[in-house]
């Protein structure tokens, strides 16, 4: 009996893609839940490169595991943040998780039904020349079909970092700057005080 290598490696990547998502939602230490969100990362990359998008998975692992991610693991492990306040309406809101995950796999299950999937049978993956680039079919493919959603895309991105901007400013702060033209300025009086003689009935003192 022969395995069909390819299917083997897409259960396999698959099964870890759903393994880890599910472990990041019911992982109990956030360090942890970090560490399988890579794998999840990692697996989906798989998946990238058996559809000979070697591309996208590269961009995959190296943006998101090999900076994003790793900035939440350091900042998740520098705050050390207090969760279980975060966990207590963990059994209040179930509920109403289980029922927009039931929503959610009910709209697959219909529209699986209600779709020709023999139409949608590609077959085997064609045969890339030795000269094919992802990069240049991903660039023709944004900038031709869809360009006008990828440009809606940038906006809208550009209007969230503008929006978190405007959220965290707190304001001008005060912050002690050196003033040369101050300190040249200055003259032995304004920073210098003589005392001559220092009594014993003196406010001076000591």
């Amino acid at each position: 009996m022969e395995i069909d290598w390819l299917k083997f490696f897409f259960y396999c990547y698959a099964a870890l893609a759903l393994f880890g998502a599910t472990m990041v939602i019911f992982s109990r230490n956030s360090v942890r839940a970090v560490l399988f969100l890579v794998l999840t990362f990692v697996a989906s990359a798989g998946l990238w490169m058996l559809l000979q998008a070697e591309f996208l998975a590269l961009i995959l692992i190296l943006v998101y595991v090999g900076a994003v991610m790793v900035l939440f693991l350091f900042v998740v492990m520098m705050l050390n943040m207090n969760l279980s306040p975060l966990k207590e309406g963990f059994v209040r809101y179930l509920p109403l998780g289980i029922l927009i995950a039931a929503t959610i796999v009910a709209q697959l299950v219909w529209v699986y039904k209600n779709t020709d999937m023999a139409a949608l049978h590609l077959g085997e993956l064609a045969q890339k020349p030795a000269d094919y680039s992802n990069i240049t079919e991903l660039g023709l493919a944004l900038y031709t079909d869809y360009l006008y959603p990828f440009e809606i895309a940038g906006v809208i991105l550009l209007v969230a970092i503008i929006a978190a901007i405007a959220l965290t400013f707190r304001g001008p702060q005060n912050r002690r700057s050196q003033n040369i033209a101050v300190q040249v300025a200055t003259r032995k009086d304004d920073r210098l005080r003589v005392i001559k003689d220092v009594g014993p009935d003196s406010d001076l003192k000591a």
